[in-house]
């Protein structure tokens, strides 16, 4: 069960931010194997002063309109799902909303499975 946080800023309307998330989900389906139903999503776009983003890191030049990306899952995946995960949201965001593959920063989080509540107060993984 991936929870999956996207940032935005607001140059980016409510159809493209569905859109976004729309994309992030389509990669989680299709490189990390989440099943369809399985979207737990919080979009959020905000002003300029709402994302602090380096303007260059790691060889990187970000432009004004970055998507932040955060994906909180259970742990396991290889690192070879884990790169065709970011190649693809990278990609798919690029296509859906038209934002610089530059522009696209996500952040995987792992934690075990018990470390989850679906509702109830209830650990359902936790075995």
């Amino acid at each position: 069960m991936p929870l999956v946080r996207i940032d935005t800023t607001l140059r980016l309307g409510p159809e493209q931010r569905r859109a976004a998330g729309d994309a992030v989900h389509r990669a989680l389906v299709d490189t990390f194997k989440v099943p369809p139903d399985d979207r737990f999503q919080v979009i959020a776009g905000h002003g300029d002063e709402g994302l602090s983003i380096a303007p260059s890191y790691l060889g990187i030049d970000h432009g004004k309109d970055v998507v932040v990306v955060q994906i909180t899952a259970n742990a396991g995946r290889t690192v070879d799902m884990k790169r065709a995960l970011f190649r693809r949201v990278a990609d798919d965001l690029h296509a859906a909303v038209g934002v610089r593959r530059e522009d696209v920063i996500v952040s995987l989080v792992e934690v075990a499975k018990e470390n989850w509540s679906f509702g109830n107060g209830e650990a359902q993984y936790a075995t």
